[in-house]
């Protein structure tokens, strides 16, 4: 039986989060399923993935063959570069522990290139947030302005009719 790793449709239309399925290359992509290793949602910014890493490796050592979303997803989360680096420990390139080494130098990287991410996004949003209410600032500013302006000139215009009225009344 040949075995994929690939994504299962799930959500409304229109905002689709996807299940990290083994299955059956022959079985439909909503259908019968071998295991749930993980989900994807991309909605999320940046796209958010929980993975079962040991039992990702493990399909992937057995032989399961990633589509080429899923392959994209299991890059980002290391499980094909981990799966890498047992091959060489097992050709004897090197040894377990430089392997562990190599991947954990990885991981470290990835997460700091993670967070800066992250703290852009925030950085963003928080500066586009105080734009806006530096502009709501300005216009409440400018409103306020013509509403001072108006009240003036209506108590000058009632100021001038209340004098008239008293003017006439002298005479």
């Amino acid at each position: 039986m040949a075995t994929k790793i690939r994504l299962q449709r799930h959500g409304r239309k229109g905002y689709a989060f996807y299940h990290i399925v083994i299955a059956d290359s022959r079985a439909p992509r909503d259908g019968k399923f071998i295991e749930r290793i993980g989900s994807y949602n991309p909605n999320t910014n940046p796209a958010t993935i929980d993975l079962n890493f040991d039992r990702a490796l493990y399909w992937l050592q057995v032989g399961a063959q990633p589509t080429d979303t899923t392959r994209n997803i299991l890059s980002d989360q290391g499980v094909l570069l981990k799966n890498h680096l047992l091959g060489g420990v097992k050709k004897g390139a090197f040894n377990e522990v430089e392997a562990e080494k190599k991947f954990q130098l990885w991981l470290d990287s990835k997460q700091t290139a993670l967070q800066v991410v992250k703290s852009k996004n925030s950085e963003t949003a928080r500066a586009a947030a105080k734009a806006k209410l530096e502009a709501e600032k300005a216009v409440n500013k400018a409103k306020a302005v013509a509403i001072a302006e108006k009240k003036a000139t209506a108590n000058l215009a009632a100021a001038e009719a209340a004098a008239e009225a008293e003017a006439p009344a002298e005479a």
